[in-house]
C-alpha cells in the first residue's frame, strides 16, 4: 500500500510537471555596464509565481503552459514586461536588462541596497521610512555637477555652506551637527571643527549621503541641526580615470606670493612640511632656550623668511577609480580602489577690521590679501564578501590636506594711527593627516532574516600641525620694501601641534522582525550599543626674535632673510623660546551608549518608531595656567554625565501618495574640541582666540511636524515645521579690547535659546505645467526660522542685552535648481543644471561691552553645470561656479551702545571670483 501511494505521488508529480515549462535567464543592470543584478524580482503577471534573482542575477521559474507576461523589477529601476508563449515541458531562456526609471511602490524593499544611489530609489525610501530623513545619491550628485561631499549636502533642504566654516543646518553652525561614516562615529581632522571638512571627500567614493534632522535612538544624540551619514560607494565593475582643470577669475593667472620652499616640486605636492618642522635644538619641553648663531643657521637652513612672487597657474585634479565584483555560486567578492588628488590657488582681498571698546574707533583697520595654495589627497581601499545570509566588509581611507598661506595686512592698529602703512606679513603651513580603518559585518541569524545582527569597529589616527607660523612686521615704503626694527611680534614664530593618540568607535545591533500581519506589515525591535573613545593632546610653542640693541633698517620684504641671518651672526639678534607652562593640554572623552528602538504598525496607515538612548559621557581636560611651573602637575576638569534621550517618530499614511509625520525627541550638543581647550591662539595683529574649559553641554528639546506629497515616483512636495528649546546653548563671542591689542574671540554658554521654523521643498517635473517643458525639472527648498536667546547677565556680565538672536543662525535660506535633459543620440545623454542658493544674515560672533554683534551678510551663489556623455566611454562636465560673484561681507550691527565714530561698519570683505571648471573622465 505504501508503495502504491508513493508511485501515485510520483505519477501525479510527473503529470503536473509535464503541463509546465521552465523559464531561466539573467537580469542585468543597464546603468552598470550590464553587470548581473542580484535580488531583482521576476514574476509572472497576474499570478503568485515569482522569484528573486540569486547573487549572480540568475533566476528559474516553473510556468504553466500557455501565454504569459514576465515582469522584471527592482528598487529604483524601471519595470520591464516581456510577453512569451511556452509549451508543456519546454525550456526557454529570457534575459533582461533594466535601468533607472519608473518604479511602483509595491516593488520597493527598503533593505535592498544595490541601487540606493539612484534618485528614484532614495525618494521611495524617504517615502516609506518612519523617521524624517533626506538623502542624495551618486546619481543626483553627478547630475548636479557635485564634486565633493560638502557641496552635495547643500542640495538638501535647510543646508548651506560657508567658506572655511563648514555646513550650517537649519541655520545652526558646525558645533550643532554630527557626522557618521558608514554609521560609525568619526572625529574631525582639525580641532577647530566638529565635522571633518567634507569638501576633501570626492563624490567618486560616496554612494549615498543621508541627513537625519530628527533623532532616532540608533544614531548618536549629539546634534541639534542634523546628523549626516556618509555611505561609501558599493563596489561595482568599473575602471575610470578623470582629470580636471579649473580657472577662477582674480585667483588663477594672477600675481601670487608663496613661501620659497613651496615654489618647487615638493611644494606642488604639499610635501614641504618637513622643512618647516620645529628644530630639535629646542627640545621636546620648552625652556628659555636661546639659539647661538650656528644653531640658528642649522635650525633654519631649509626654512627661511623669504617669499617669491610668481603667477598662480590653473587648478587641477586627477582621480582613478577601479572596482570589480567576482561572483561565485552562492557568494560574491568585490573590491574598490580610489585615489584622488587636487590642488587649488586662492586669493582673497578685502578689509579686516575690529572696533575698540569705548571710543567707537577702529582698533585694527587693515586691507588684507591672502595667497593660499592648498593640496588634497584621498585614497580609499574597500573589500566586501557577501553571501545570502552573511556580509563582511572593510574600508581604509587616508586623507591628507596641506595649505601654504601668505597673509598681508596693510593699515594700522589703534597704537599706530599716525602710521597708516603698517604691514604685517603672516607666513604659515598647515597639514592634516587622517587615517581611518573600518570593519563591518551583517548576518541573518535565521533563514527568513527575522533575526539579524550587525556590527562595526573603526580606528582613527589624526594629526594636525602648524609647524612654522611666523610674522614679519614693519612699515611699507614701496612694493616689496619695508622699514622695520626688532621687538614685539616681529619675527615671532609659533608651532601648533595637535595629535590624536587614538579615536576608536564601535557599533553592535540586534534586530528582530516580528511575523508579518495579514496586511503584509510587521513590527520590529532593535537593541544596540555604540561608543567612541577619543584621546589627543596639543602643544603650542612660541619663539621670538630678541634684540641685544635697537636697530632700524630697510629691506626687501621678499628677500629679508639675508638681513636677519647677518644680524644673528653679528650678535644683533637671537631667537629664544617664550612658551609658557600652559603650552600643553590633554583631552580625553569617552561616550558609551545603549539603545532600544521599537517599530510598530497600527493598521494600514499608522507607523510609530519609539525608543530610548542612554549615554554615559566622560570628559577629562588636563591643563596648566600661565603662572604655573613647567614641572607642576596638570590641573584637571573631570566631567561625568549620564543622558537619557527619548525619541518618538510617527508616520500616518493619508493615502498612497501622501504622509503626515511627527517627531518628538531630546538630544544634546557637545562643544568642539578647540572650544574647550584653554589655549590662547595669538595672531600678529593682537587678536586672539581662546577656548573655555568650563563650557557645558547643551540640552536640546525637539519637535518636528512634516507633510509629504508624492504625485509620482520622481516628484515630491513637502512642508514641515519645527520647534527647538536649547538649554545652555554654546555661542561664539568677541570682546573688543581697551588698549589697542585687538580682540579676543571666545565661547560661552547662554541661558536658553528658543527656535521655531518652517521648511518647504519640492521636486517638480515641469511637463506637469506644459508639454513643451517635458525635458525640464525644478527643485526648490527653503527654511524660515525665528530664534530668541535668553542671557543671564549675572553669568555673562559683558553681554549687551538680556535677549537677542541665536549666534550662527540664519532666519531664512533658499536653495533651488533647474534641470534640462536632452540627448544627442540614444546613449549620448546631456544634463544642464542651474543651481542657486542664498542665506539670510546671521550673527557670526556675539558683541559685548557696548559693541553690537558681528553679522555675516547674505551671500547669493549661482552655479551652472553641464554634464555630457560624449561617447560610451567618455564623459565631460563643465561647471561655472559663483556666476554672480557677490562681495562676501561681515558687518558690525547698527545697535551699539557706544558711539561709533567710523564711517563704515564693514569688518571683513572679499570676493571669491567666478570659477570655470572642466572635468573629463574615461571609463575603460
Amino acid at each position: 500500500m505504501k508503495f502504491k501511494l508513493s508511485f501515485l505521488f510520483l505519477l501525479f508529480s510527473f503529470m503536473t510537471f509535464a503541463q509546465k515549462g521552465i523559464v531561466t535567464g539573467t537580469v542585468s543592470d543597464k546603468d552598470l555596464n550590464n553587470e548581473p543584478l542580484p535580488f531583482a524580482n521576476v514574476a509572472i503577471k497576474g499570478t503568485t509565481i515569482a522569484v528573486t534573482t540569486d547573487i549572480q542575477g540568475k533566476y528559474k521559474l516553473a510556468v504553466p503552459a500557455g501565454y504569459h507576461t514576465l515582469v522584471f523589477s527592482f528598487l529604483g529601476y524601471e519595470t520591464k514586461e516581456v510577453k512569451f508563449t511556452i509549451a508543456a515541458g519546454e525550456a526557454k531562456e529570457i534575459n533582461q536588462t533594466i535601468g533607472s526609471g519608473s518604479v511602483k511602490m509595491e516593488d520597493v524593499v527598503i533593505k535592498a541596497t544595490v541601487s540606493r544611489e539612484k534618485e528614484t530609489a532614495l525618494m521611495l525610501e524617504q517615502k516609506k521610512a518612519v523617521e524624517i530623513k533626506q538623502s542624495i545619491g551618486a546619481q543626483e550628485m553627478a547630475r548636479k555637477g557635485v564634486s565633493d561631499v560638502e557641496e552635495g549636502l547643500t542640495k538638501i533642504t535647510g543646508i548651506t555652506k560657508v567658506d572655511g566654516r563648514g555646513l550650517f543646518v537649519r541655520g545652526l553652525e558646525d558645533r550643532y551637527n554630527n557626522l557618521l561614516i558608514n554609521e560609525l562615529q568619526v572625529p574631525s581632522n582639525t580641532p577647530f571643527t566638529k565635522i571633518i571638512p567634507l569638501d576633501i571627500f570626492p563624490t567618486d567614493i560616496v554612494g549615498v549621503l543621508n541627513v537625519y534632522k530628527t533623532f532616532n535612538p540608533n544614531i548618536p544624540g549629539d546634534f541639534a541641526g542634523a546628523t549626516m551619514n556618509v555611505e561609501t560607494t558599493q563596489p561595482k565593475k568599473v575602471t575610470k580615470l578623470s582629470v580636471g582643470f579649473g580657472y577662477t577669475t582674480n585667483n588663477n593667472n594672477a600675481p601670487f606670493i608663496m613661501h620659497e620652499n613651496a615654489n618647487n616640486t615638493q611644494g606642488f605636492f604639499g610635501l614641504n612640511g618637513n622643512d618647516r618642522e620645529l628644530s630639535s635644538a629646542f627640545g621636546t619641553v620648552p625652556g628659555a632656550m636661546k639659539l647661538t648663531s650656528s644653531e640658528y643657521v642649522n635650525a633654519y637652513k631649509d626654512n627661511s623668511w623669504n617669499t617669491v612672487e610668481t603667477t598662480s597657474p590653473i587648478n587641477n585634479s586627477i582621480s582613478f577609480l577601479h572596482s570589480d565584483k567576482i561572483n561565485f555560486e552562492k557568494s560574491s567578492l568585490s573590491y574598490i580602489l580610489s585615489i584622488n588628488g587636487d590642488n587649488k590657488y586662492t586669493i582673497r582681498n578685502g578689509v579686516e577690521r575690529t572696533f575698540m571698546l569705548g571710543s567707537g574707533d577702529y582698533d585694527n583697520n587693515f586691507v588684507k590679501t591672502t595667497y593660499n595654495y592648498a593640496t588634497n589627497l584621498s585614497t580609499l581601499l574597500g573589500l566586501k564578501f557577501k553571501t545570502n545570509r552573511f556580509e563582511i566588509s572593510g574600508n581604509t581611507f587616508y586623507l591628507r590636506t596641506t595649505e601654504s598661506e601668505i597673509k598681508d595686512q596693510l593699515g594700522y592698529t589703534a597704537n599706530q594711527v599716525a602710521e597708516p602703512n603698517v604691514l604685517i606679513r603672516g607666513n604659515q603651513f598647515d597639514q592634516s593627516d587622517y587615517l581611518n580603518g573600518q570593519l563591518f559585518a551583517n548576518v541573518k541569524l535565521t533563514e527568513n532574516g527575522n533575526h539579524s545582527l550587525k556590527g562595526g569597529v573603526s580606528y582613527v589616527k589624526t594629526a594636525y600641525q602648524q609647524p612654522d607660523r611666523k610674522f614679519i612686521i614693519g612699515t611699507k615704503l614701496a612694493d616689496n620694501l619695508i622699514n622695520t626694527s626688532y621687538g614685539g611680534n616681529h619675527l615671532n614664530r609659533q608651532d601648533l601641534n595637535i595629535k590624536g593618540n587614538y579615536y576608536a568607535s564601535s557599533l553592535l545591533e540586534y534586530s528582530y522582525k516580528f511575523p508579518e500581519k495579514a496586511n503584509g506589515k510587521s513590527n520590529k525591535l532593535v537593541v544596540g550599543h555604540n561608543m567612541f573613545n577619543n584621546s589627543l593632546y596639543s602643544t603650542y610653542r612660541i619663539f621670538s626674535g630678541f634684540r641685544t640693541f635697537n636697530k632700524n633698517y630697510t629691506a626687501p620684504l621678499n628677500a629679508i632673510d639675508t638681513y636677519i641671518v647677518d644680524d644673528v651672526n653679528n650678535g644683533v639678534l637671537t631667537v629664544r623660546e617664550e612658551s609658557n607652562p600652559d603650552y600643553k593640554n590633554r583631552f580625553k572623552q569617552m561616550v558609551n551608549a545603549g539603545y532600544v528602538n521599537l517599530f510598530l504598525n497600527f493598521g494600514e496607515k499608522l507607523e510609530v518608531n519609539g525608543g530610548l538612548r542612554i549615554e554615559n559621557s566622560q570628559r577629562k581636560i588636563s591643563y596648566r595656567l600661565v603662572n604655573d611651573n613647567f614641572d607642576d602637575n596638570f590641573r584637571k576638569i573631570d566631567s561625568k554625565l549620564n543622558y537619557i534621550l527619548p525619541s518618538v517618530n510617527a508616520k500616518y499614511e493619508l493615502n498612497e501618495k501622501s504622509n503626515l509625520r511627527l517627531s518628538v525627541s531630546q538630544t544634546i550638543t557637545r562643544p568642539v574640541t578647540a572650544e574647550v581647550l584653554p589655549t590662547v591662539y595669538i595672531n600678529p595683529d593682537g587678536t586672539s582666540v581662546k577656548g573655555n574649559k568650563d563650557l557645558k553641554d547643551s540640552k536640546n528639546y525637539n519637535l518636528d511636524f512634516k507633510y509629504e506629497f508624492f504625485p509620482s515616483d520622481k516628484q515630491m512636495i513637502a512642508v514641515g515645521a519645527f520647534v527647538k528649546k536649547i538649554d545652555n546653548p554654546i555661542e561664539t563671542v568677541f570682546i573688543p579690547s581697551a588698549g589697542g591689542s585687538g580682540q579676543l574671540i571666545t565661547y560661552q554658554n547662554s541661558k536658553e535659546a528658543n527656535l521655531v521654523g518652517i521648511e518647504a521643498e519640492t521636486v517638480l517635473p515641469l511637463e506637469k505645467i506644459s508639454k513643451y517643458l517635458d525635458h525640464f525639472s525644478m527643485g526648490f527648498n527653503t527654511s524660515l526660522m525665528l530664534t530668541n536667546v535668553s542671557v543671564d547677565l549675572d553669568q555673562n556680565p559683558m553681554e549687551n542685552k538680556a535677549s537677542r538672536r541665536l549666534q550662527g543662525a540664519s532666519e531664512w535660506l533658499i536653495n533651488a535648481d533647474l534641470k534640462y535633459d536632452f540627448e544627442f543620440a540614444e546613449d549620448l545623454k546631456n544634463t544642464m543644471t542651474l543651481v542657486y542658493g542664498v542665506y539670510g544674515d546671521r550673527i557670526q560672533a556675539v558683541g559685548s561691552q557696548g559693541i553690537d554683534h558681528k553679522y555675516e551678510k547674505p551671500f547669493h551663489k549661482l552655479d551652472f553645470i553641464w554634464a555630457s556623455k560624449l561617447s560610451k566611454n567618455i564623459e565631460a562636465k563643465l561647471s561655472v561656479d559663483n556666476i554672480l560673484n557677490p562681495l562676501y561681507k561681515v558687518e558690525l550691527g547698527k545697535n551699539s551702545r557706544n558711539t561709533i565714530n567710523e564711517s563704515s561698519l564693514l569688518m571683513e570683505s572679499y570676493k571669491r571670483g567666478t570659477g570655470f571648471n572642466l572635468n573629463v573622465s574615461y571609463t575603460f
